[in-house]
């Protein structure tokens, strides 16, 4: 693996609501349907597109049960899906520091 700034930025995670959906679930281990589309405040249309991208790069499991007469899907993270994230993180954490480092208070005025 090349060690360039971008390549551990994962396309499939860094769309704003798939961060959301893999931060949520990797807080909860897994996740109701409703519960992801109300926290990150997503149409059922939306959230259930998103969902599909990661279910199909491996990273979630979506299951599809009914509770009586009312469908319940539960996704939850595979062991793929949390090293992808972790490298996700690992990456964002590493371009962080690296702007942090550059940006000095005596170099920009006003910086806090």
């Amino acid at each position: 693996m090349s060690d360039g700034i971008l390549d551990s930025i994962d396309d499939t995670i860094h769309a704003k609501a798939r961060l959301g959906i893999m931060s949520l679930l990797a807080v909860h281990g897994e996740c109701e349907f409703t519960f992801l589309r109300d926290e990150l405040r997503l149409t059922e249309g939306n959230l259930g597109n998103h969902i599909r991208v990661l279910e199909e790069a491996g990273y979630i499991e979506a299951v599809k049960a009914f509770v009586g007469k009312r469908p319940k899907t539960t996704c939850k993270p595979t062991a793929k899906g949390m090293e992808m994230f972790h490298q996700y993180i690992e990456g964002l954490e590493k371009i962080v520091r690296m702007a942090q480092a550059a940006i000095r208070k005596e170099d920009y005025p006003g910086a806090e």
